[in-house]
């Protein structure tokens, strides 16, 4: 007997009108004025007209999502991978009824419960105890089944010693954990997860992976977006695979992991989008290279304005698991790195242990002195480590960098 389809997406798209600002522009007062003027008639044409309202010289549409169709079935688990810029969100928000596609049809049959973005639904001068009636509304549950779920709900998140604290003093990961919580413990036919479950401790991850699959054996319907391949593969029975915004592939989750893995070692260079420039400080480009005992990540860094930073590289292996983290700059003011407003060049050697044969990945981010992420580069620089039986070198292949033979300390290190 064939199982129900709960949803149903057929030709969908999600477009975006993006503004753009002349580059490298050296204007007098009097030009300044007039494109101002120019830009608020324009603005206000669109408003009559109904269109969305973008500042900018010039403007783009941007497809998020193109021509997206697929079938889930109830109790299916189903995990969404692809790049960053991928179309994952997107396409999780236009599921969970947050945003409205531009092209084509969704039907999805069931009550569904998602949990995006770390906060949401949450109002931050409420209390813990307040914002599980407040989210929990929002996700459609009545004030009789939250007040037979409150204890399971408390109970899961752990903070219950914090539960009449306002939520804005909570971190991201008391946050994920009161969200996580009250999700899934709504009597919801699909749960949508993005990839806010990354900023809990392993611990947590563990208990909510857990009761993913608790729920996925009750016949609840999973969707879950992560770049966390070791996860996605234990979790997920099926894969979809995004690529700019289009299916590239659809079907066992070791096929989908195999496309990703594909499409994520065509290219060892990163170049930022369009995106990044609204960002205060962020990598402009990035670069693995191949060093003696081991590999070295050369990037670009574009500051605002002068400021001390941390710069981590994050080594992950062929399933997404982590095996280790290498930083410039560390927690000592003396070694923070010093950025001078405008372009920056970045070198981190990263010495790598032995390491089996296979493609591995390097994820980039900057973060301030405290801990706040400033930028992240993921799911886009790799190496390849190629070990004859004979010799205890591997050979490290990299795309237009050549091929070397280098030697594998047990330890990793970082170095300017």
């Amino acid at each position: 007997m064939s199982k129900r389809t709960v949803i149903r997406a057929s030709g969908l798209g999600k477009s975006y009108v993006i503004g753009h600002k002349g580059a490298d522009r050296h204007d007098t007062l009097r030009d300044t004025l007039a494109r101002g003027a120019g830009n608020l008639v324009r603005m206000g044409r669109s408003a009559m007209r109904g269109r969305p309202l973008v500042a900018g010289d010039t403007t783009e549409e941007f497809w998020a999502l193109r021509d997206v169709s697929f079938e889930i079935a109830q109790g299916d688990v189903v995990g969404v991978i692809g790049r960053n810029g991928a179309g994952k969100s997107t396409l999780l928000k236009v599921l969970s009824r947050i945003t409205e596609p531009t092209a084509g049809r969704v039907e999805i049959r069931g009550r569904v419960a998602s949990l995006l973005e770390v906060g949401t639904g949450f109002h931050p001068e409420l209390s813990g105890r307040e914002n599980i009636f407040l989210n929990g509304a929002i996700l459609g549950m009545s004030q009789a089944e939250i007040r037979r779920k409150f204890d399971e709900i408390v109970a899961f998140s752990e903070v219950e010693r914090f539960l009449d604290t306002p939520v804005k003093r909570y971190s991201s990961g008391m946050y994920v954990r009161l969200a996580f919580a009250v999700a899934a413990h709504l009597e919801s036919e699909i749960l949508v997860i993005d990839e806010v479950l990354a900023v809990g401790d392993a611990e947590f991850q563990k208990k909510c992976l857990g009761k993913v699959n608790d729920l996925a054996n009750a016949g609840r319907t999973v969707l879950f977006v992560s770049h966390n391949l070791g996860t996605i593969g234990a979790l997920c029975t099926r894969g979809i695979v995004l690529q700019n915004g289009r299916v590239a592939h659809d079907g066992a989750i070791g096929e989908a992991l195999a496309t990703y893995v594909a499409q994520s070692t065509r290219s060892v260079d990163y170049v930022a989008g369009a995106d990044a420039a609204g960002k205060p400080v962020h990598f402009a480009a990035a670069r693995v290279a191949e060093s003696e005992g081991g590999i070295v990540v050369r990037a670009e860094v574009m500051a605002g304005a002068a400021q001390s930073i941390i710069v981590n590289a994050r080594i992950r292996d062929p399933i997404g698991a982590p095996l280790g983290m290498a930083s410039l700059g560390g927690f000592d003011p003396g070694q923070l790195v010093q950025l001078a407003a405008g372009r920056n060049a970045i070198a981190m050697q990263v010495c790598l242990p032995p390491l089996a044969n296979g493609n591995y990945f390097v994820d980039l981010d900057i973060e301030e002195p405290y801990g706040h992420f400033l930028d992240r580069v993921e799911g886009q620089l790799n190496f390849e480590i190629v070990r004859t039986p004979e010799s205890s070198h591997g050979r490290v292949l990299l795309p237009d960098w050549g091929v070397g033979t280098i030697q594998f300390p047990a330890r990793a290190a970082a170095a300017s």
